[in-house]
């Protein structure tokens, strides 16, 4: 059986990056792939062959930026007799990345990283339901870490037939999403599920993201026609979820479009959003320009175009302390891995430097 990987998203660029690391392993079995599930360290991919099992060899391992994740291009070498190796990760047309502080829970951040969820998408689906779990500053933090993703971000509002309005509530996530669209659905009955056609294209990739219970998983069931994930009750008094999905998986639903269900995520720290967070907030940040001194803080100086803004209404107060929270956020998180990246090189260069002198004087005392 040949499976084409083009119905997996493959494009012509992603096969010629292919072949240009086939060509230099210059090695049988070495073949493109995708990556369909991740499990921590075991994976499985698509290839021509159809789906196999597979591992990670081991400079992938410590490497994050080329860690293998739901979505990535690949190249592995096949095993006709048991796990191919993932060899080498293409290059990413877009990744969901969120960071990890390591530490923080005693109180201080030992360390800064990212972590990587997803990659090689055309949307994201930022998912939310019509409950007591609606929360607007944290569907704000999803908007931006989407727009920094390279995904084309919507808004999916959940569970339409448990709210008793829930048109006046997407008209409070329209003021949020500003010209990202808004769609309202029920996976129970079926409504709105057809706006969502335009973004579910053969071989074009959705991925799934939003907290556990807002109904990731039903959707996902509805679009499939099948059971293809458990779905679990939430609880009553917060209207939170406990985790259904807790891998990370690419499904290939029947009308050809492609989509990865992802773990619920509790919070949601901001990795290098710079980018991001001026897309999110063009508007707030096209009135520094309008401000009368260039140094302006936007606290007290006179002829402050944002201070202006907060006063009449067009500028919310919400929308202003979420875009200071969020750049607040990602100096400190930037800052932190910049300088724990140097610290980490200059410890490497001591560590080559005694090995150098260790082997020099190897040498001569033989």
């Amino acid at each position: 059986m040949f499976t084409d990987l083009k119905d997996y998203g493959f494009t012509g660029a992603d096969f010629l990056a292919a072949q240009e690391i086939i060509k230099e392993k210059n090695k049988p079995f070495y073949i493109p792939a995708r990556i369909i599930e991740s499990r921590r360290e075991r994976f499985k991919v698509i290839c021509e062959h159809g789906e196999v099992t597979a591992e990670i060899k081991g400079s992938l391992y410590n490497n994050i930026e080329d860690f293998p994740v739901a979505g990535d291009f690949a190249v592995i070498r096949y095993n006709t007799e048991g796990s191919s190796l993932i060899d080498a990760i293409l290059p990413r047309r877009s990744r969901f990345s969120r960071v990890d502080f390591l530490g923080h829970s005693e109180g201080y951040v030992k360390n800064v990283k990212e972590q990587v969820s997803a990659a090689n998408f055309d949307y994201v689906f930022i998912m939310s339901s019509l409950n007591h779990d609606l929360n607007r500053n944290r569907l704000a933090r999803y908007l931006t870490a989407s727009l920094q993703s390279g995904g084309f971000p919507v808004f999916i509002l959940t569970k339409a037939d448990l709210a008793d309005d829930p048109f006046s509530l997407a008209a409070e996530v329209q003021k949020i999403a500003r010209e990202v669209p808004v769609i309202t659905v029920s996976s129970k009955t079926g409504f709105g599920i057809e706006e969502l056609t335009p973004f579910l294209e053969p071989a074009r990739t959705a991925v799934f993201l939003g907290s556990s219970g807002v109904g990731k998983s039903s959707l996902l069931n509805r679009l499939a026609g099948q059971e293809l994930m458990e779905v679990k009750e939430i609880r009553d008094d917060d209207s939170k979820g406990r985790h259904t999905t807790t891998y990370r998986h690419l499904f290939r639903l029947p009308s050809g479009a492609l989509v990865i269900d992802t773990p619920g995520i509790r919070e949601l720290g901001l990795w290098d959003s710079s980018e991001g967070i001026s897309l999110a907030f063009s508007e707030v940040e096209d009135l520094f320009t309008k401000c009368r001194f260039n140094n302006c803080t936007h606290s007290s100086e006179p002829g402050c175009a944002v201070l202006a803004a907060l006063d009449d209404g067009s500028l919310s107060q919400e929308q202003w302390k979420n875009y200071l929270t969020q750049t607040k956020e990602n100096a400190f998180v930037i800052s932190h891995s910049a300088y724990l990246k140097q610290k980490q090189e200059f410890h490497k260069s001591i560590a080559r430097s005694s090995r150098a002198r260790q082997k020099k004087n190897k040498y001569f005392n033989e």
